[in-house]
């Protein structure tokens, strides 16, 4: 056998070494998951039934997404051209930088907001420029406006916001789109079925304006990694030059279609959680905790300086949270996620106790 003598490896780029690490808390997650924001019952029963009938020989070919995307363009009101499957919304993020983020460009986002995209920037050459919402995390909407420079690449919104449960409005969007015709304007509306509005209809109207929706929030697909990038047919183009042929599955795009047509179950799941993100809140003031108002599947709250310790105490309960302490502007907050009314009535006692147990201390 070949000996090699040096202890010198190949090393990555100096951007990649650079990077932002990002670690999902997972570990053992044996209980009540209020902690990202996903499903907490199930995908539809139809799902279930398109499991069943894959066959062992269908895994053993390549997917092909163009059929599926055909369907979900129908769903969606767009044509096939308009849109792309990704493997979650992540993908859908991480190749838009890649497609347009260069040297010198800047990405801009209204902080705090979804952490994977300055992730996902940090693998560019491209500048992050954070504008920071105020105590009441309303979207900045004028110093964001006002933060725009000829160098804005890709303006990235998340509406509703995460960890903050924010909106922004269409007319906001469509003033921020013209005032940056030279950039991308990401609208990610991945928590889109809690809030119930969107700029779909916009895609082609708008031409600076895409849109990314997931399939891991209301649908329950989250363990398939299902996303879509829509946005008009000149900019998809290069998207699909970047994006992997392969990188959706098979199992995803069999189960897509079926969750899909069960509209009744995402109606009835959204209603469900709307219902009990109202008796959870009213549950938070019961508490006089501080919240701030959410239009998404959680709620942002502030523990104070022993929201670390309350993190622990609910997880020891059975419950799961997210201490999201570590965002901009979040010092002592934690985002909790709104599940079925049953559910969040264990959440409830959970967290009367530990709050109980933190005053009394």
């Amino acid at each position: 056998m070949t000996e090699f003598l040096t202890t010198i490896s190949p090393a990555p780029r100096a951007r990649v070494r650079a990077m932002k690490e990002y670690h999902p808390p997972l570990g053992s997650r044996d209980a009540l998951r209020l902690d990202f924001n996903e499903n907490t019952l199930a995908c539809s029963p139809k799902v279930r039934e398109v499991l069943a009938r894959i066959s062992t020989g269908e895994l053993t070919r390549y997917p092909e997404r163009e059929p599926i995307e055909a369907v979900v363009a129908s769903y969606l009101g767009l044509e096939p051209a308009q849109l792309a499957l990704t493997n979650g919304v992540d993908e859908a993020i991480h190749v838009l930088f890649q497609a347009f983020l260069d040297s010198d460009d800047e990405l801009l986002l209204a902080v705090p907001t979804y952490t994977m995209y300055e992730v996902y920037a940090s693998s560019t050459d491209a500048r992050v420029v954070a504008v920071q919402a105020a105590n009441d995390f309303a979207f900045p909407f004028e110093p964001l406006r006002t933060a725009i420079t000829p160098r804005t690449k890709i303006i990235a919104i998340a509406n509703p916001n995460s960890p903050t449960g924010s909106i922004v409005s269409r007319a906001q969007i469509l003033e921020i789109a013209r005032s940056a015709p030279q950039a991308v304007i990401l609208i990610d509306e991945a928590y889109y079925h809690f809030h119930g509005e969107t700029v779909l209809d916009l895609i082609g109207k708008v031409p600076n304006l895409i849109v990314a929706r997931t399939f891991s929030k209301a649908y329950g697909l989250a363990g398939l990694r299902l996303g879509v990038l829509a946005g008009p047919v000149e900019f998809m183009q290069w998207i699909r030059r970047v994006l992997s042929p392969y990188s959706v599955n098979s199992i995803a795009l069999a189960c897509l279609p079926a969750a899909l047509a069960d509209q009744p179950y995402i109606d009835w799941y959204t209603g469900e959680v709307l219902a009990a993100r109202a008796e959870f809140e009213a549950a938070l003031d019961a508490a006089h905790l501080r919240r701030w108002p959410s239009h998404a599947n959680f709620v942002l709250v502030d523990i104070g300086p022993q929201h670390a310790e309350f993190t622990r105490r609910m997880r020891d309960a059975g419950v799961l949270v997210r201490d999201r302490s570590s965002d901009p502007g979040c010092d002592g907050c934690v985002r909790i996620t709104i599940g079925t009314r049953q559910q969040m009535q264990q959440a409830v006692e959970a967290l009367n106790t530990t709050i109980a147990a933190l005053r009394a201390h």
